[in-house]
């Protein structure tokens, strides 16, 4: 299967198409795992992006299209893949779109998380991270640590990320609804779009995914 997921900030799309991807046997593809493979390999896709990123700029288009076309060349992922973070835009989503018809292939779906903008400020507002080691994460309502501000794994101080705070958390949902959400008509004009409801545990969400995939969790 070919899918794409989107989603809001918040909405759990990493650790669902980590689930996903097991059950159906495809690789997971992300935005994120993309460019730290192609800039700590120094490829030249790698290296255009990390001289925009040092820069302060934001990396083009194109680079993103072309790191993902590469990851989608890659025989692991003939059978399909799972997309997540790609594509963020129009223009992502036509050329998506236009490499895949060169291929003979299409998209089987597009997987759209939806939760509400309160749970979605809740969620990231609430994250707390150990100074020591950023894989311990907290959360003030749904993991509060056994001692206040204090890592129950190592001891390290507990703290909010920048990129964590309402203020900036509001700022990446505008940019969401303004540059993301369109490809969504886009996908639902084509019949491809399966919104599922990214509430409740992680399980229960991947259960309902797979049901709109036509499979079991």
């Amino acid at each position: 299967m070919r899918i794409v997921l989107v989603g809001p900030p918040g909405a759990g799309k990493g650790t669902q198409a980590a689930y996903l991807a097991k059950n159906l046997t495809i690789p997971h593809i992300s935005t994120g795992d993309l460019f730290r493979a192609n800039i700590s390999q120094g490829t030249p896709l790698g290296v255009e992006a990390k001289s925009y990123m040092d820069a302060g700029n934001l990396v083009p288009d194109s680079v993103t299209i072309g790191m993902a076309e590469d990851r989608m060349e890659q025989a692991d992922a003939a059978e399909g893949f799972l997309l997540d973070g790609f594509p963020r835009n129009l223009a992502q989503a036509e050329a998506l779109d236009a490499y895949l018809q060169g291929k003979g292939l299409k998209l089987d779906a597009v997987l759209d998380l939806e939760v509400p903008e309160d749970e979605v400020v809740k969620r990231i507002a609430g994250r707390r991270i150990c100074r020591k080691d950023s894989s311990h994460v907290f959360h003030v309502t749904y993991n509060q640590p056994e001692t206040e501000g204090v890592c129950d794994s190592c001891g390290g101080e507990l703290y909010q990320r920048e990129d964590d705070r309402e203020d900036t958390v509001r700022k990446r949902l505008e940019v969401y609804h303004a540059e993301t959400e369109p490809i969504i008509d886009f996908y639902r004009a084509q019949g491809l779009v399966a919104t599922i409801s990214a509430l409740g545990k992680v399980a229960e969400v991947t259960e309902r995914a797979m049901s709109a995939l036509g499979g079991d969790a």
